[in-house]
């Protein structure tokens, strides 16, 4: 399994499907499971939460700079 893309595949999904982003937000482990339709051992779960956690939050984070420095292109 390529991590790197399971993880790009599950953070589109976090964004764009308000169910499975809200299972994400209550139970990461068990919601990355039910979509990869494995069990994984705990150690490698982790990391792919990890990973999708940090995509989600750093691409948040760049659309609200972006939207910041869009506010100062303006004027």
């Amino acid at each position: 399994m390529d991590i790197k893309s399971k993880i790009d595949e599950l953070v589109s999904k976090v964004k764009n499907d308000k169910d499975f982003g809200k299972k994400f937000k209550e139970n990461p482990v068990k919601a990355v499971e039910g979509v990869i339709g494995m069990d994984l051992p705990d150690e490698q779960i982790n990391k792919i939460v990890d990973g999708i956690k940090a995509k989600v939050s750093l691409d948040d984070i760049s659309g609200k700079l972006g939207g910041l420095f869009d506010k100062f292109k303006n004027k």
